[in-house]
C-alpha cells in the first residue's frame, strides 16, 4: 500500500508504508498545520511511516473549532490514537509540538495504554524550566501580528492579507494559548529515550534548555544541535531527517 491515505481527520498520512518498522506521530509548532510534514517521507526510507496530526481548525480542518487547551486536546489525540498505534511508534514534535507529544506519552501512560519507543523534542525547552516568553494570545490584533512577525513562523502572504488573518487567525490565537495558559506539573520520568534537537541560532531554545529535558527520562537521553534558528527544521531539513533516520532505523542510514 502506498500514496496519500486518509484514515482519520486527526492524521495526515502523506505516504503510507506497507510494512512500516515505525510509525512517526509528528506534532506542528503554533500556527502549524500537519502539511509542515507533508514531504518527510521524501527523506525518509520506507521503514518509516509518517503520521502528522492535523488539528482542528487548520488545513483539512478549517471549519472546526480550534482547542485552546491542553486538557481539552490530550484526551482527544489519546483516543484518536487508540487504532493507530498498532505497529511501533514514536513521536516528534517541534515547539509547542514537543510539549504536546510529551503531555500525551504522559497521559498514554496514565491510561495503561501503549507507549512510543522513542520521544524526540525539537526547539522546545524542558518543561520543568520556567516559561520566560511573555504571553501574546490575548493581544490587540495589530500588537499579535507584529508578535507573529516577531517569531518569524507565519508566512508573510499570510499576515499581509486580512482575509486570511480572519481565517486562520483563530486557530493561531488558540495555539498560543494552549501553550501559554499549560502549566508544568512535576510527575516520575518516563521510561523512553528522549532525544532532543535545536538550531544553533535560536535566541529562544538553547542547548542548556535541552539538555535539561534529560530530567524527564530515565532511559537514553541526547542532544543534538544543526545550523539555524527556531525554525531549523524547515531551513535544514535533511539534516535533521538524517538523524531522525539514523535514531529510528540505524540499520537503514541511508536516506531514500
Amino acid at each position: 500500500m502506498s500514496g496519500n491515505v486518509q484514515k482519520n481527520p486527526w492524521f495526515h498520512i502523506p505516504h503510507a508504508r506497507e510494512n512500516p518498522r515505525v510509525r512517526l506521530f509528528c506534532f506542528c509548532y503554533a500556527g502549524g498545520s500537519a502539511q509542515i510534514f507533508h514531504d518527510w517521507p521524501n527523506y525518509l526510507s520506507d521503514q518509516i511511516e509518517v503520521y502528522a496530526i492535523q488539528l482542528p481548525g487548520r488545513g483539512s480542518r478549517l471549519l472546526e473549532e480550534p482547542l485552546v487547551s491542553m486538557d481539552a486536546l490530550v484526551p482527544e489525540l489519546c483516543s484518536a490514537l487508540e487504532s493507530e498505534i498498532i505497529v511501533p511508534f514514536a513521536f516528534f514534535g517541534h515547539s509547542m509540538g514537543a510539549q504536546v507529544a510529551f503531555e500525551l506519552i504522559l497521559r498514554l501512560r496514565e491510561e495503561g495504554k501503549s507507549l512510543p519507543s522513542m520521544l524526540l523534542v525539537s526547539g522546545r525547552r524542558a518543561p520543568q524550566l520556567k516559561h520566560r516568553k511573555k504571553q501574546i494570545y490575548d493581544l490587540p490584533d495589530e500588537e499579535f501580528k507584529r508578535e507573529l512577525v516577531r517569531l518569524n513562523g507565519t508566512p508573510t502572504e499570510i499576515l499581509e492579507q486580512p482575509e486570511l488573518m480572519e481565517l486562520l487567525g483563530p486557530a493561531l490565537r488558540a495555539d498560543f494559548q494552549l501553550i501559554e495558559t499549560w502549566r508544568y506539573q512535576s510527575r516520575s520520568p518516563i521510561n523512553i529515550p528522549i532525544a532532543a534537537f535545536g538550531g544553533i541560532e535560536d535566541i529562544d531554545v538553547s542547548f542548556s534548555d535541552l539538555d535539561a529535558w534529560s530530567e524527564q527520562t530515565e532511559s537514553v537521553f541526547s542532544v543534538q544541535m544543526f545550523q539555524g534558528d527556531h525554525f531549523f527544521l524547515n531551513t535544514h531539513k535533511q539534516e535533521l531527517l538524517t538523524r531522525i533516520q539514523y535514531l529510528l532505523a540505524p540499520e537503514q542510514n541511508s536516506i531514500v
